[in-house]
């Protein structure tokens, strides 16, 4: 209740200030509404929305995948630990910018260069997740495992999962909000379409409710997917490691 109530006052102060302003800089609830109808109902919206989605989700899965199985090399390995370290410092410490420049005057104004560009700034973090997730394994219960015979694959799926399972949860729900953003980028400087791209021509031509209309369709998309998928997935990891425990 408390959350609808400050979303209200929110509204209203923007409705306030917009009136106040009476410019078109800063146009109201009302005017940004119809915008968002109009946008609907031509398509376009849907259709931007889908493919930046598109995009977030391909990334994000090509992150996730080759980050967790990284991270977890790395923290099982001393040597490839110590010899892969710099590399993730100077892939942490790189602006999202330049990999993003790279990516598009090696490979190509595509939309390969376009979802690697975002995997490869969101891999760091999900690297120094589970290779920290991995270094906190309980050595006791792998030795349990062991005396009870259990098969590699078998001791991976039991053991080794349900430990990693909140720390793949929290890279998942960080990875998430870092990816969109980066997307937008990617998007505003070298793709035909999405989000980014209607951003950025909304920009050209001064169209502020065109930006406040896609701007906050997609923050609400994104609002939904952490609530009813991430969230949820999270909840249920810590619940399978207190389980284990």
């Amino acid at each position: 209740m408390q959350r609808f109530v400050s979303l209200a006052v929110l509204i209203a102060v923007w409705a306030i200030a917009a009136a106040v302003a009476h410019s078109r800089l800063l146009p109201g609830p009302l005017a940004v509404g119809a915008t968002t109808l109009a946008e609907i109902r031509s398509g376009e919206l849907p259709f931007q929305m889908a493919c930046t989605l598109g995009r977030v989700t391909g990334s994000f899965a090509i992150a996730m995948l080759l980050g967790s199985v990284t991270g977890y090399a790395m923290g099982r390995s001393r040597p490839l630990d110590r010899f892969a370290d710099s590399w993730l410092v100077v892939l942490i410490n790189l602006p999202a910018l330049v990999v993003i420049i790279f990516a598009y005057v090696w490979i190509g104004l595509n939309e390969t260069a376009a979802i690697l560009a975002v995997a490869i700034n969101k891999l760091p973090n999900v690297i120094v997740v589970m290779r920290e997730g991995t270094r906190a394994l309980d050595p006791e219960i792998d030795e349990m495992a062991r005396a009870f015979q259990f098969s590699g694959i078998k001791r991976f799926r039991h053991v080794v999962i349900p430990q990693l399972a909140p720390y793949l949860a929290a890279s998942s729900r960080s990875g998430l909000s870092i990816v969109w953003k980066i997307v937008l980028v990617v998007e505003l400087l070298g793709r035909p379409n999405g989000v980014g791209f209607v951003l950025g021509s909304a920009f050209s031509l001064f169209d502020m409710a065109k930006i406040l209309s896609y701007s906050i369709c997609f923050i609400v998309l994104m609002l939904v997917i952490e609530s009813f998928v991430v969230q949820p997935l999270e909840r249920r990891a810590n619940r399978w490691r207190r389980r284990l425990a």
